[in-house]
């Protein structure tokens, strides 16, 4: 019964591994990441969600706040959501004129209730729970917090490429720090996997990192229940076409339409949302 009592207790006290990841250590591992590049891929957004200056929209799951920035430099009236306390504050520094609202939350259940005109989630933040059903929590967050008719862009990993590419050993140098990364796919398929590995000589730090290998018809299937609506899958920044065999990225747009629309449009389109 002891040994019972312990194990419960290991595993409320357990932190998941997207509250552990998300830290100092981070910044060094992800150091590569650049606001150029991401000012060039909001660049593309802008023309995929065809919003009016002053547009209300959420950055869910914003990170350091890059996109959320180049947003703001369109124009956009920005909201910046992250559960890491680490990644806002170097987002808050970053925001120099204060431009943009940083808030801290969990895309499962986000302290706002205002309406938005967009909802993005970009570069792989969706898919971190085991669970379907928690997941799909984060979906129906972005159907709330969207005003009717309101947009929404998903950039995820293309799960095939991923599996195609998967590169299981890679190191690298930051600030004469060495960082060692082991990636895989779980033995069930569902998931690929990231260990990393920083200073591994010397007091070696651990971090894992995990992503639902998420299909577009896995995507349609979660989204079933909801108002949003896929209208366009890209295969990357550049509008190519999603092809699920070659892609790096899978990346849907879409809007907010209406249940009964929905069902609407299934119909002319001679399919069944279910």
């Amino acid at each position: 019964m002891a040994n019972q009592e312990k194990d419960m207790a290991n595993q409320e006290t357990e932190k998941a591994w997207y509250e552990e990841s998300f830290g100092e250590d981070y910044l060094l591992v992800y150091k590569h990441r650049d606001v150029s590049g991401a000012y060039e891929e909001v660049k593309k957004m802008v023309n995929w969600l065809e919003l009016p200056e002053g547009a209300a929209i959420l950055d869910l799951c914003c990170g350091m706040g890059r996109h959320s920035l180049a947003l703001n430099e369109f124009g956009y009236d920005v909201t910046g959501v992250d559960l890491s306390e680490t990644l806002l504050r170097e987002a808050k520094k970053a925001d120099g004129k204060q431009s943009v609202e940083w808030l801290q939350g969990d895309m499962r259940d986000v302290p706002l209730d205002q309406k938005f005109d967009a909802v993005v989630n970009l570069f792989t933040s969706f898919g971190y729970f085991e669970q379907d059903q928690e997941n799909a929590r984060v979906l129906h967050e972005i159907e709330r917090l969207l005003a009717p008719g309101g947009k929404f862009i998903i950039d995820f990993l293309n799960p095939q490429y991923v599996k195609d590419h998967l590169v299981p050993y890679s190191e690298k140098e930051n600030e004469g720090i060495r960082i060692e990364e082991n990636r895989r796919i779980s033995s069930d398929g569902r998931f690929v996997q990231k260990t990393i590995t920083v200073n591994p000589e010397h007091h070696p730090r651990q971090y894992e990192e995990r992503v639902r290998l998420y299909t577009q018809a896995d995507f349609q299937a979660l989204l079933e229940n909801t108002s949003l609506q896929i209208s366009h899958v890209y295969g990357g920044y550049n509008q190519e076409s999603y092809d699920p065999a070659r892609s790096p990225r899978m990346i849907l747009v879409g809007a907010k339409i209406g249940k009964e629309r929905k069902q609407e449009e299934y119909g002319k389109q001679g399919v069944s949302p279910s």
